[in-house]
C-alpha cells in the first residue's frame, strides 16, 4: 500500500485495523482473572485450616458452629481478593505504562504513542536509540544502522539503506545496506522514516516470543527477608500447635477437641498476612508513585529510594524546561537580542542559515527545533532556506569533538556545501583561528554563557573533491558566529533542591554545556556550588582515587560526555553513596545500569535508557524524582508501621491461646474468634497502613541505611512489648472476672470483647513513629474508619443477638463490664504509648 510520507495513516484508519488486526504485541502471561485469584485465595492455608476445623466441627453434631465458619470464610474470601484485585489491578495499570513507545506520523503530524498500538502501514519516525516496534522498510533516512544481534546473535551492527522500491518479498536479519527494519532491534545511529509492515506474532520476533512469556522476576531483597520470616513462624507455629493440641488431649483425655486446640493456635500463628501486606505495599505503592509521573520498571528500586544519598541529574529537561528559544546571536564583532529587537539585520543571516543547515531537517531535539523555527520565521522567503538541497553525509558529535557536521549538495550539483555547529570552543578549533581571535570569541561565549544561556558555534565549509574526507578536521571551516540559547529552570526545582538537602541528599548537576552556563543554572536552581565545578577534560584527567576524593566536594560537572557518567557512579559508590542517576540517551544506559537508581526520561528519552532504567521520569522533571524519594519512603515507614501491628497484634493472641491448655483453664479462643479478628487484622495491617499519609518529618531525617531491615530489632521490640502489655491487660480482665464469680463463657465474652477494643487501639498506636495517638486522630484516612465502624458494629451484634452470642460461646454482659472494657482498653493505650516511647520506632525508620 502506497502511503504518503509526509501525511501517514489517518487516526481512523489506524483505529480500524488496530480492531480488526490486534495490539501490536508478543504472548504474554495474561492478567489473572477473578477466578484465578479466588482459586488462589482459596489455596492459602489460612482457609485449609478452616476446612479442617468445620470438618471436626460437623465430626462433634455442631453444625451451627461449622456454618459460622463457612460465613466467616465467605467474609474473609472476599476481603483477600478485593486486596489481590486491587494489587492486580495496579500492576496491570503500570505494565500498560510501561511498554514501549513508538513515534508514528498520521494526519501530517507526529504523535507518540504506545507500541502495542502501531498498525501495518504505519509510518514510523525513528532516532538514535530507539527500538524498532514492528516489523518495517526503511523509505527514507541518514546513516542508519541497526544492531540486529537480539534476532542474529552478531554484536556488529549493520547498514541500513532506504528502498527505491517496496522489495517483493522480506529478507532476512542481518547483512550491510538492506532496507528492512525487525521488531525489537535497536537503531545505534542516525535517523529515519519506516513503514510498518508486520505486528505482533506476524513479525520475526514473534516467532521467537512464546519463549520470553513465561520468565519471572528476581525476588527482591525484601520479598526474600519476608519469606524467610514467614517460613520460620510457620516451622515455629506448627511445633507449637501440635505440642498444645498434644498437651490438651493427653491432659484431658480429648484428642478431638485437642486436635482442634492445634488447629486454632496454628491458625493464631500462621503470618499469612505479610506477603499480602509486602505485594499490596510495593504494587500499590508503585502505581501512586505512576500518579506522580514516575514509572517504576523495577520494584527493587522502590526499596532503594528511601536510601538514596545522591541525585545525579542531567541539566536540559530536568532542572530546566526544555523549551529552548533563541535569544542572542554574535557574529561580525555585533550581537542581536531578539527580546529587544524585531528585524533581524543581514549580518545574522549566514550564522542562522548555518546553524539550520547544521541541525536535522525534521528535528526531535529541543535545540535544534529552537534553530529551526527561529530560522524559518526571520528568514522565510529569502535564498537562505534550502528546501531543495541533499544532505550527503553527516559527522556525528563524538567525546573527543564536541562538534557535528551535515554535508549538503546544493541543485547544481558543483559542490558541497558544510555546516558545523557545536561548542564554541570546538567550533574555534576546527576553524583553526589564532589565539587572539580566539580568546576574544571565548569571552564573547562566557559572556552569553553567564546569562544561562546555552551557547554554540556556528562554521561553513565547501568541498569540491569526489571523495569526502575521514573527519571533520579535514574541511577548511569558516567562522560564522554564536547562538545563544535560553532554556529556563522548572519552577519547582529550586523548591524540590532545597527538599533534598533537608533530606540528607546531595544533588549534583551533570551537563555538556558551557562552564558558565552551568553555573549560572547551579545558582538559579540553588545547588551548592562552593565546591566548584569539574570538566569532563579534567575529569579524565584524574585517576580513579583522586576522582573518588573530588567528588565528595563537586556538585556540578560541565563540558561531559555520556560516558563518562559511568566513572563518576563508580566513584560515588566507591565512597559508599547510594546514587540515584538519570540519563537520556544510549550512551547514557551503562551508567544507568550501574548506579543503584538508574532513572530514565520518559518524553525525550530513547528506549534503550528506558529499558536500562528502573525508572522513568513521565514528565522529565527533577521535582518527581523528590516526590519518587517521599513515595520510597513513605513505602517503608508504613510497612514497618503494618509489622509492628502485626507482631502486637498476634502476641495476645497466641498467649490467649497456648495459657489456658497450660493452665488447665476453659479454652478463651476458638477458631470463631481468630477468624473475627482476621477481619481487623487483614485490613488493618494491608489497605489502613498504606494508606497512611507522610510522617511529618518524612524529608527531614537523612537516607535510612541500605541495609536496614523491616524486622529490625527496633520493630520486633515495640511489637512484642505492646503486645506483651495487651496480654497482660487480658489476663488480668480474665482472671478478675473468673476471681468474682463470673461464668465461663461471661468472662470469655468479657476478655474478648477487651481484645477487640485494645487492638482498635493497637492501629492508632502504631499509624505514627513521632506522633500521639490523639495527634493522629485528625489524620484523614477513610479506610481506617470503616475498619474500626465494621468491627464495633459487629462485636455489638455479637454481644446483643442471644444467636450469634452462643455461636461465640459468649455469656451475657452486665452494664458494669463496659466500664471495665473501657478503663482495661484506656490502659492498653497508655502501655502501647509507653512502650513506644520507652522501644522507639527507630530512627533509620
Amino acid at each position: 500500500m502506497a502511503i504518503d510520507i509526509r501525511h501517514g495513516l489517518s487516526h481512523q484508519a489506524a483505529s480500524v485495523r488496530l480492531a480488526r488486526e490486534g495490539y501490536n504485541q508478543l504472548p504474554s502471561a495474561e492478567p489473572r482473572s477473578p477466578f484465578g485469584i479466588a482459586l488462589d485465595v482459596l489455596k492459602e492455608p489460612m482457609f485449609l485450616l478452616l476446612i479442617a476445623c468445620g470438618s471436626l466441627y460437623l465430626m462433634l453434631g455442631d453444625k451451627g458452629e461449622a456454618m459460622m465458619l463457612l460465613g466467616f470464610v465467605f467474609v474473609i474470601i472476599a476481603i483477600s481478593f478485593f486486596q489481590k484485585r486491587k494489587t492486580e489491578r495496579a500492576l496491570q495499570a503500570l505494565c500498560d505504562l510501561s511498554s514501549p513507545r513508538a513515534v508514528v506520523i498520521r494526519d501530517g503530524a507526529q504523535h507518540r504513542i504506545p507500541g502495542r498500538e502501531v498498525v501495518r502501514d504505519d509510518l514510523l519516525v525513528l532516532s538514535e536509540g530507539d527500538r524498532v516496534p514492528a516489523d518495517a522498510v526503511l523509505l527514507s533516512g541518514t546513516n542508519v544502522s541497526i544492531d540486529e544481534s537480539l534476532l542474529t546473535g552478531e554484536s556488529a551492527p549493520v547498514r541500513k539503506t532506504a528502498a527505491e522500491a517496496r522489495p517483493a518479498q522480506m529478507s532476512r536479519p542481518g547483512g550491510d545496506n538492506l532496507s528492512y527494519l525487525f521488531s525489537g532491534t535497536l537503531l545505534v545511529q542516525g535517523r529515519g522514516i519506516a513503514q510498518v509492515l508486520a505486528v505482533g506474532q506476524q513479525t520475526a520476533l514473534g516467532a521467537i516470543g512464546k519463549s520470553l512469556a513465561g520468565v519471572a522476576p528476581e525476588p527482591t531483597r525484601i520479598q526474600r527477608e519476608t519469606r524467610m520470616i514467614v517460613t520460620r513462624a510457620a516451622w515455629v507455629g506448627m511445633i507449637l500447635a501440635v505440642a498444645a493440641g498434644a498437651l490438651y488431649g493427653a491432659t484431658r483425655s480429648d484428642w478431638l477437641n485437642g486436635f482442634l486446640v492445634g488447629i486454632t493456635l496454628a491458625m493464631a500463628l500462621l503470618p499469612e498476612e505479610l506477603p499480602v501486606v509486602l505485594t499490596l505495599f510495593l504494587g500499590l505503592g508503585a502505581w501512586r508513585m505512576a500518579q506522580k509521573q514516575v514509572l517504576t520498571r523495577h520494584i527493587p528500586a522502590i526499596e532503594m529510594l528511601g536510601a538514596a544519598t545522591v541525585l545525579c541529574v542531567d541539566k536540559t529537561g530536568t532542572l530546566t524546561q526544555n523549551r529552548m528559544a533563541l535569544a542572542k546571536l554574535y557574529a561580525h564583532a555585533e550581537r542581536f537580542d531578539f527580546a529587544q529587537h524585531g528585524q533581524l539585520p543581514e549580518t545574522f543571516h549566514e550564522v542562522l542559515e548555518f546553524g539550520m543547515l547544521a541541525s536535522h531537517r525534521d528535528p526531535f531535539d529541543p535545540m535544534e527545533r529552537a534553530i529551526n523555527r527561529a530560522t524559518r520565521e526571520a528568514l522565510q522567503g529569502t535564498e537562505h532556506i534550502h528546501q531543495d538541497w541533499t544532505l550527503v553525509e553527516e559527522y556525528p558529535l563524538s567525546s573527543g569533538l564536541l562538534a557535528m557536521s551535515r554535508v549538503w549538495q546544493s541543485p547544481d550539483r558543483e559542490h558541497y556545501v558544510i555546516a558545523a555547529k557545536g561548542s564554541p570552543e570546538a567550533i574555534i578549533d576546527l576553524c583553526h583561528l589564532d589565539h587572539d581571535r580566539g580568546a576574544v570569541l571565548a569571552t564573547e561565549a562566557t559572556a552569553m554563557a553567564e546569562q544561562g544561556l546555552r551557547v554554540l558555534g556556528v562554521a561553513r565549509a565547501s568541498f569540491r573533491k569526489a571523495d569526502l574526507p575521514a573527519i571533520q578536521h579535514d574541511f577548511e571551516f569558516e567562522f560564522l558566529g554564536l547562538l545563544g540559547l535560553a532554556d529556563p529552570i522548572r519552577p519547582a526545582v529550586p523548591a524540590a533542591i532545597e527538599e533534598s538537602h533537608a533530606a540528607g541528599m546531595r544533588v549534583i548537576m551533570i551537563t555538556g554545556d558551557y562552564p558558565a552556563t552551568a553555573l549560572s543554572i547551579a545558582r538559579q536552581v540553588g545547588l551548592r556550588a562552593e565546591g566548584g565545578m569539574m570538566s569532563g577534560d579534567e575529569l579524565d584527567s584524574l585517576n580513579d582515587a583522586e576522582l573518588q576524593a573530588r567528588v565528595k566536594h563537586v556538585h556540578v560537572f560541565c563540558r561531559t560526555m555520556p560516558e563518562q557518567k559511568l566513572r563518576l557512579v563508580n566513584a560515588l559508590k566507591a565512597g559508599g553513596e547510594i546514587v540515584a542517576m538519570t540519563g537520556d540517551g544510549v550512551n547514557d544506559a551503562p551508567a544507568l545500569k550501574a548506579a543503584h537508581i538508574g532513572i530514565a526520561m520518559g518524553a525525550h528519552g530513547t528506549d534503550v535508557a528506558r529499558e536500562s532504567a528502573d525508572l522513568v521520569l513521565l514528565d522529565d522533571d527533577f521535582s518527581s524524582i523528590v516526590a519518587a524519594v517521599r513515595m520510597g519512603r513513605r513505602i517503608f515507614d508504613n510497612l514497618r508501621k503494618a509489622i509492628t501491628f502485626l507482631v502486637g497484634a498476634h502476641v495476645p493472641i497466641v498467649g490467649i491461646s497456648v495459657l489456658p491448655v497450660a493452665l488447665g483453664w476453659p479454652l478463651l479462643l476458638l477458631p470463631v474468634h481468630i477468624l473475627f479478628l482476621q477481619l481487623i487484622i487483614d485490613p488493618a495491617c494491608s489497605i489502613v497502613f498504606e494508606a497512611e499519609p507522610d510522617e511529618a518529618d518524612i524529608m527531614r531525617r537523612p537516607p535510612r541505611s541500605p541495609a536496614a531491615s523491616l524486622f529490625d530489632r527496633h520493630i520486633m521490640l515495640l511489637g512484642l512489648l505492646q503486645g506483651m502489655a495487651l496480654l497482660a491487660t487480658l489476663l488480668a480482665v480474665y482472671i478478675g472476672a473468673r476471681h468474682f464469680g463470673r461464668s465461663a463463657d461471661a468472662a470469655r465474652a468479657l476478655t474478648f470483647s477487651t481484645m477487640v477494643i485494645a487492638n482498635l487501639g493497637l492501629i492508632f498506636a502504631s499509624r505514627s513513629r513521632s506522633r500521639s495517638i490523639l495527634a493522629t486522630l485528625g489524620t484523614r484516612n477513610r479506610a481506617l474508619w470503616w475498619v474500626i465502624g465494621g468491627a464495633v458494629l459487629f462485636m455489638t451484634l455479637v454481644l446483643v443477638v442471644p444467636g450469634l452470642r452462643a455461636l461465640f460461646y459468649f455469656g451475657a454482659l452486665q452494664p458494669a463490664d463496659l466500664a471495665i472494657m473501657g478503663i482495661a482498653g484506656a490502659v492498653c493505650i497508655a502501655a502501647f504509648e509507653t512502650a513506644r516511647r520507652f522501644g522507639g520506632f527507630g530512627s533509620d525508620a
